[in-house]
């Protein structure tokens, strides 16, 4: 009984462990780490911008509340030095007739209130700047000018993030499984695609990458070989008409990798197949990648999708995404090559072939009674 369990469990993990070995999530996310580089991570500073845009919200939000309230606290600090310079505060007992660089600044609490007021335009008119020194004056247009470009860069990115066309790609989904069967008479690995918003993608693009350890044959070996998987749709690939959920296919000939393999063999082979969808958000016009990944686990032989679209009495159509990624078991042949050679036999049964040393040759009949 414990060994049966041992065994489950050391089958659990090698499949956990089989599993999370995917470049690409089913979500789209890259599982790579790079290491040893030779670049300084500064590089990343001259991109800014693309830095900015790539940081998690956490990150980006830490950021953005980190630059307020460190140029506030910042020009605040110069506030308070320059009415030290000039013996504006309380302990220095100006005069009566003492004119102070900025009204009301007491200390460091009310150098940061009126740095706050500044950048953000609020203007309580409880503090103010006076003509007295021409050292405030340039600072707040200094600080005016600072905020305006900080405002700008923050709620800038922030918007760009918001707005982020990868955002988009989380209304386009793919089956959980890929399946295999026969579709027009030919063996066709098929995935079901769908968007869930009624705003097309325009100009989409669907194309796969096999992604595989290969052996050349100078003996070496290249992890993450990519080969180049076509996938057609009965409309076209390109330009999809994306309204409703389609079902892309990969016709398996000879020319395909998976010509070579079985319904029986097809769970030990080692491949990830990374599938892409490019296309233009009609929204915005800007560009979107959706991808996701099955591996030999995920790919079912001898299945079929259920139907998803249907009409109803009112003359609508209807998408039951309940169906979505189920399947149906369907007869399939259970590799490539048998199906191509059961047609090559059927199409040799239909041919008639001609003999050319065959010649026919006429008897003529002799009577041997005489009249």
């Amino acid at each position: 009984m414990f060994s049966s369990l041992r065994q489950r469990f050391s089958s659990h993990l090698r499949e956990r462990s089989r599993r999370r070995a995917r470049l690409v999530s089913k979500d789209g996310r890259c599982n790579i780490e790079f290491g040893n580089v030779e670049q300084s991570r500064f590089v990343f500073l001259v991109d800014i911008w693309t830095t900015i845009l790539d940081l998690r919200w956490r990150y980006k939000m830490t950021i953005f509340i980190s630059a307020f309230l460190g140029s506030w606290f910042l020009f605040g600090l110069l506030w308070y030095v320059v009415a030290y310079i000039h013996k504006d505060l309380p302990e220095f007992n100006p005069s009566i007739n003492h004119t102070p660089c900025v009204e009301n600044i007491n200390g460091l609490t009310s150098a940061f209130l009126f740095s706050l007021e500044t950048q953000v335009t609020i203007g309580y008119g409880f503090r103010c700047v006076t003509e007295q020194c021409a050292t405030a004056i340039f600072l707040l247009i200094f600080q005016s000018i600072l905020g305006v470009i900080i405002n700008s860069f923050m709620c800038g990115a922030i918007l760009a993030k918001i707005s982020r066309s990868k955002n988009r790609a989380k209304t386009i989904t793919f089956s959980k499984n890929a399946v295999i069967s026969k579709r027009g008479g030919k063996l066709c690995l098929l995935i079901r695609v769908a968007n869930l918003r009624k705003s097309l993608l325009i100009g989409s693009h669907i194309y796969g990458k096999l992604l595989k350890t290969t052996i050349t044959p100078e003996g070496e070996t290249i992890i993450l070989d990519q080969v180049n998987i076509e996938f057609v749709v009965d409309a076209g690939n390109e330009n999809l008409f994306f309204i409703s959920p389609l079902t892309i296919y990969h016709i398996i000939d000879k020319n395909s990798p998976f010509f070579h393999m079985a319904a029986e063999t097809i769970l030990q082979q080692d491949f990830e197949l990374v599938v892409f969808l490019d296309g233009t958000v009609e929204a915005t016009s800007a560009t979107c990648q959706v991808r996701t990944s099955y591996i030999p686990e995920e790919v079912l032989w001898g299945y079929r999708f259920a139907p998803i679209v249907s009409k109803t009495k009112e003359g609508k159509y209807r998408v039951d995404f309940q169906n979505f990624s189920k399947t149906v078991a369907v007869e399939t042949p259970h590799c490539a090559f048998c199906l191509h050679n059961e047609k090559e036999a059927k199409a040799k049964e239909k041919k008639c072939y001609d003999n050319p040393g065959f010649v026919l040759s006429e008897v003529s009949e002799t009577s041997d009674t005489k009249m």
